[in-house]
């Protein structure tokens, strides 16, 4: 059973008022969506989750590999946000376009039609064949999940809470950007308080990793317990 019924948009895109529309329908595998702002941690969760036997898809992964040098996606980005964001090796140049949508709320809306449907569809068909495997359960990080409002496909949702200033400091050291770029992209994303009140477990990046973890462990018990199957390994 599909998780996400999408049709790919890639060079014709809707006007700026038109949504995304995501039909969402819900499969027998049990889907857990980890979900945070940009630097909160959540790669660092799920990398954890994996370590304990879960099979986890990474969104992030799914979007680096559809703007690959001479895709689709890639073409279509060049064309509607101009030559200069493919670099001379052929791939994306992620800097340049990120300085670009954080800047002008309407380029970043163009960016989502352009690349956010074949993610999803991608992501599905990952679902999909998990399913097929008889896979109990599978980890999805999605990082923009309540901003493009994907939660309802998901049996539970974690959120990776980080104060802002550590979030800050991880985006400039993880991506190599300056600060006001790392600023201007937590002020496109839904503020910790708005997903916590949506989400079913917070996990609370603000310590070590010690700490990271035994939260992480902490959840595993939770979605057992709300799963009513043992889904570790």
């Amino acid at each position: 059973m599909s998780f996400l019924n999408i049709t790919p948009i890639l060079c014709k895109l809707p006007s700026s008022t038109q949504r995304l529309h995501i039909q969402v329908k819900m499969g027998s595998i049990f889907k857990v969506a980890v979900t945070g702002g940009a630097g909160s941690g959540k790669t660092s969760v799920c990398n954890r989750l994996k370590s304990l036997g879960f099979e986890v898809i990474d969104a992030d992964a799914i979007a680096r590999a559809v703007v690959s040098p001479g895709s689709a996606v890639l073409e279509a980005i060049a064309k509607h946000f101009g030559s200069g964001m493919i670099r001379r090796d052929g791939s994306l140049d992620r800097t340049a376009l990120r300085r670009q949508v954080v800047k002008d709320i309407s380029k970043k809306q163009k960016l989502e039609r352009i690349i956010h449907p074949l993610i999803l569809e991608r992501m599905q068909d990952e679902i999909t064949t998990l399913e097929n495997q008889g896979v109990p359960a599978v980890i999805v990080e999605v990082p923009l999940l309540f901003e493009l409002n994907l939660a309802q496909g998901f049996d539970m949702v974690v959120t990776v809470i980080s104060d802002r200033e550590q979030k800050t400091e991880r985006l400039c050291r993880r991506d190599r950007v300056t600060r006001e770029d790392a600023e201007a992209l937590l002020d496109l994303q839904l503020p910790d308080e708005g997903k916590i009140e949506k989400s079913d477990f917070i996990i609370d990046n603000k310590g070590s990793i010690d700490d990271l973890y035994r939260d992480v462990d902490r959840m595993v018990q939770f979605l057992n317990e709300k799963s009513r199957i043992g889904l570790t390994r």
